[in-house]
């Protein structure tokens, strides 16, 4: 496979993105050697890359998966270590965006690296041709742009720019790590001026601010409209540019301006604003500075308050909730938006308009397909659609006629649509409209699986309000959770009761995963809540009871089961991935037992589960407390892993179960993994546990009290970690007495019945659904 040639990365420029793209490596598990220049004072020459490593090891959110990564980062300096490159597969240039400054750069490379390393610049605009001016015909065979998005973790688009002399093999060698290792979504661009997303997302925002100023609205009106009904990042615009900081606009602005055509449209729109340019000079440059288009103010009585910036005055005043779209242009119906009377239609299409005809403008100079530029600003800006799936939305001939209406450029590509959808379905195969007029296969990278092609061609083999079963070929099935937020519920537990006797007579083995943003945020609280009001207590047990017999029906089904989370797997989620045999686990994968802070303990299992986890650890000492020790800390306090990496140490995973760096790898990785179970499966054995009973208690509740003495835990924290040791210590046992599976769980549903009856716990449980956050009663 190519990416085994790189073996060892250096990144040249401990900055914001060149620091990031190294603790990304590390992340990958790869030795990666981190340089900048010698700094003018002091006596460490290595100062600037070291104290960038120690900067993002406190850096939220993180750079780094854990602080192992950390330990893979060499650092050192230009002028002393420069030699080292020729230990290194693959060099990575991320250091001031000047273009003299970065070919004095590749002249010393040249002189150092071997034949055969891959160079690559992370340059935002400079076009390749420029970078490799003066350069040898070898260097060039090895050069090429790798453009990341910032933070490098967690932004999964990087643009691939090749120069008409780059060796195949050293882009495939590059495009390869950076998809397997990285985790990232190559997209390949022209060497064109911003490339794709840069391009046309500075298009975008200065279009946006522009219409803002120019038709007196409010940047709250502004978010309102251009952030969740256009289906771009809910942030909207003023608050987007707050977060990336107010002071890279004109950096944007001027890199752009300098190496655009001068008949490009965005020369015609690029501007500053008074308004904007005294916020900067003033220190409010977002979220990083004072403040930015919004502030938090601290009152009198210390609540903090938001506030927003008046465009017209530049006074800071109470933020405000223009509540001025609703129906069905709020949920996305493009057409509806830009058709509503007054200043939301208005405003809607004075940005729509413009940026999707720039948009289809730059096919083919930047990027050969509209597929290209798609997933560029899904992956880059968090569109949740592309430009031209916009497009679709409204449709090309009635965009071309009110393009034309206004007179505003209609690109050839337009034209040639006509009638016609960028994209469709043929043949259960989605395809997008070239630029040949001709429609052509979406081709997905070997080792990429999406359900959402599968559902393209075939219907679930059983499926209700909550779930549906799935196959996957080669005789897996994939459970998809398909609720809000994939909570769950008893839909979903009666749908696995009903798939295991399905799956042993026709199928395998047995995935559970699915493609939404999180994996599961756990039990349907709304539900919960309404049987609490009504005292439904027996519907709540038997909720608690059905999920704890779904879950084990599961874990001892005759075939091999695999879970695959990604994004959030909290509660129930997690209690699921603890069931199975065997997790695949995304790289960014928040899972944890957090039903203690709504004041419950987990009741489908996770209590004996996460216990056994503990004792199973070879590396983790034995006995019936270290294990139970462990398993209450983690769980009393809702610790959450911050990346599977993470999971692993915390015991949510166990150490042989699997990481997939990229999220569209996940499935396939996943299906791979329970295959090879098959030959030979046997379900699980029962556990049994030796607990240590009231004299664990005992100790455990002497830890919580000394917390509660030092105001870290509130009384109902008390109350609530009581019951948690009460299930964890086997209730009244000591070590001499075996504690089953089933004991733990009637422990465990006995104690989560107690305090769904507690009205503290039905008041954290309200709270939570209320405003997302936990409440300290």
């Amino acid at each position: 496979m190519a990416d085994a040639t790189i073996k060892k990365v250096c990144v040249i420029g401990a900055g914001t993105m060149g620091a990031g793209i190294a603790a990304q490596i590390a992340n990958a598990g790869v030795p990666v050697l981190l340089l900048d220049i010698v700094p003018k004072d002091g006596d460490n020459r290595n100062a600037i890359a070291e104290g960038a490593v120690k900067k993002m090891l406190k850096t939220d959110p993180a750079p780094f998966m854990g602080k192992r990564p950390a330990k893979l980062v060499e650092t050192g300096n230009i002028e002393d270590d420069l030699g080292k490159v020729a230990e290194c597969d693959w060099v990575v240039e991320a250091i001031i965006e000047r273009l003299d400054i970065k070919q004095d750069l590749y002249a010393k490379l040249e002189e150092v690296r071997k034949d055969g390393t891959a160079v690559s610049s992370n340059t935002s605009t400079i076009p390749l041709e420029q970078l490799t001016d003066g350069r040898s015909d070898a260097f060039k065979r090895d050069f090429l742009i790798t453009h990341f998005f910032n933070p490098p973790r967690y932004m999964r688009l990087i643009e691939l720019v090749a120069g008409p002399k780059t060796n195949p093999d050293t882009l495939e060698m590059v495009r390869e790590f950076v998809d397997r290792k990285l985790g990232k979504t190559p997209v390949d661009a022209e060497d064109s001026p911003g490339f794709i997303a840069n391009r046309i997302g500075t298009f975008w925002i200065q279009q946006a601010v522009n219409s803002a100023f120019d038709m007196g609205m409010t940047v709250e009106e502004v978010d309102e409209i251009g952030g969740k009904p256009m289906g771009v990042p809910k942030t909207g615009i003023f608050g987007l540019i707050d977060l990336i900081g107010i002071d890279l606009m004109p950096h944007l602005m001027k890199s752009l301006t300098s190496t655009l055509p001068k008949d490009d449209w965005y020369q015609k729109i690029a501007r500053s604003e008074p308004l904007i340019e005294e916020m900067i000079e003033s220190g409010y440059t977002g979220r990083k500075g004072k403040g930015g288009f919004y502030t938090l103010e601290k009152g009198e009585d210390g609540k903090r308050t938001k506030m927003a910036k008046d465009l017209k005055s530049g006074e800071y005043r109470a933020a405000a909730r223009p509540g001025l779209v609703h129906g069905s242009a709020a949920r996305g119906d493009l057409g509806k938006l830009i058709s509503m009377k007054g200043k939301v239609g208005d405003y809607a299409w004075a940005v729509l308009g413009p940026t999707l005809s720039y948009a289809a403008s730059i096919v083919p100079e930047a990027t050969a397909t509209v597929v290209g530029v798609d997933d560029a600003m899904k992956l880059g800006y968090n569109w949740k659609t592309g430009p031209f799936e916009m497009i679709d939305k409204i449709g090309a001939a009635k965009l071309v006629e009110r393009l034309e209406a206004d007179d505003l450029p209609v690109p050839e590509i337009l034209k040639m649509a006509g009638d016609r959808s960028f994209y469709r379905i043929e043949d259960g195969k989605r395809q997008y409209l070239g630029t040949d007029g001709e429609y052509h296969d979406i081709e997905r990278a070997e080792g990429v699986l999406l359900l959402e092609d599968i559902k393209l061609s075939s219907k679930p083999i059983m499926a209700n309000g909550s779930a549906a079963l799935w196959d996957i070929g080669d005789g897996v099935v994939a459970l998809e959770f398909t609720g809000k937020m994939n909570a769950l519920d008893e839909q979903v537990m009666k749908l696995i009761q009903k798939a295991i006797p399905v799956v042993k007579k026709d199928y395998k083995a047995f995935v559970v995963y699915n493609e939404g943003s999180n994996f599961s945020a756990g039990a349907n609280l709304g539900l919960a809540m309404f049987a609490m009001n009504i005292a439904a207590w027996s519907e709540v047990e038997k909720s608690v009871k059905g999920g704890q017999d779904a879950y084990k029906a599961l874990k001892y089904a005759p075939f091999p089961v695999v879970s695959a989370p990604a994004g959030m797997a909290l509660g129930g989620g997690c209690e699921i991935c603890l069931n199975s045999d065997a997790i695949q686990a995304h790289a960014e994968t928040y899972i944890g037992l957090v039903e203690c802070g709504v004041g419950i303990i987990p009741g489908w299992g996770g209590c004996g589960e996460f216990i056994s986890r503990w004792k199973d650890n070879p590396r983790h000492p034995a006995g019936p407390m270290p294990a139970v020790s462990k398993a209450f800390e983690t769980i009393s306090t809702a610790t959450v892993a911050k990346s599977a990496a993470e999971a692993k140490e915390l015991g949510f995973l166990r150490r042989d179960d699997g990481i997939t760096m990229n999220r569209d790898r996940l499935l396939y990785d996943a299906k791979q993994r329970a295959l090879a179970m098959v030959d030979g499966y046997e379900a699980p054995e029962k556990p049994e546990y030796r607990l240590p009973g009231p004299s664990g208690k005992a100790a455990l509740e002497l830890a919580v009290e000394s917390f509660h003495k030092q105001g870290k835990a509130t009384d109902h924290d008390v109350t609530v970690a009581g019951e948690l040791a009460y299930v964890l210590t086997g209730g009244d046992t000591d070590i001499t007495q075996v504690v089953t599976e089933a004991d733990m769980l009637k422990l465990e549903r006995e104690a989560f019945m107690r305090l769904v009856r507690n009205p503290k716990s039905q008041a954290r449980v309200e709270h939570m659904l209320e405003t997302g956050k936990p409440l300290r009663n």
